[in-house]
């Protein structure tokens, strides 16, 4: 499924695409993307891309799911999401990454909307997000505090000393829906 999105940003003037088909460029694009935000670790990079490699190699099997936002067929940012083992109606967000010199457009906030419509049209009732405490990551977890998202826990010294876990929730369904995270200008 494509869905096309006029926008203006760091492209310039262009036409935004979102895809959730999965293509073979698209491991050497997610390790871009991932390494230019600064933020992961070699072993982490590694991590985003194997997710891509394990739907290129199972599909939908993998539990794996993407939307891709393109700009000229050049992925500039995506998501990864899949449903929870033993639940019912809750997803994880993995992964949202848009490459460095796209961002402050609004493209991460349109992705985690996709995401959220998406889940929901999948029967899904709550997206759950981790993310790290470390002061790096607090410009992550107030984006997604505007997005909705509150913090359900905190898991202390989780990732290693001093750096905790914080999982974020939000209701995508209809009887506990909060409102879709709003996009600057829109």
């Amino acid at each position: 499924m494509t869905t096309r999105v006029t926008s203006t940003g760091a492209h310039g003037a262009g036409l935004v695409e979102f895809r959730d088909t999965v293509r073979g460029a698209d491991v050497p694009a997610v390790r871009s993307i991932v390494a230019s935000s600064g933020f992961f670790a070699p072993h982490e990079i590694d991590i985003a891309v194997e997710l891509v490699e394990e739907h290129l190699a199972r599909g939908a099997a993998s539990g794996y799911h993407f939307i891709f936002a393109d700009v000229d067929g050049d992925p500039i940012g995506y998501a990864c999401y899949g449903p929870i083992g033993c639940t019912v109606g809750s997803f994880d967000l993995y992964w949202i990454a848009v490459r460095a010199a796209c961002r402050g457009h609004g493209l991460g906030r349109r992705l985690l909307s996709e995401v959220e419509r998406r889940v929901r049209r999948a029967g899904g009732r709550r997206l759950y997000v981790e993310t790290s405490s470390r002061a790096l990551y607090e410009p992550t977890r107030g984006f997604y505090e505007r997005c909705g998202y509150s913090a359900e826990a905190r898991l202390d010294d989780f990732y290693g000393p001093g750096d905790a876990k914080v999982i974020y929730v939000k209701p995508v369904d209809e009887t506990g829906r909060r409102e879709d995270c709003r996009i600057r200008g829109g």
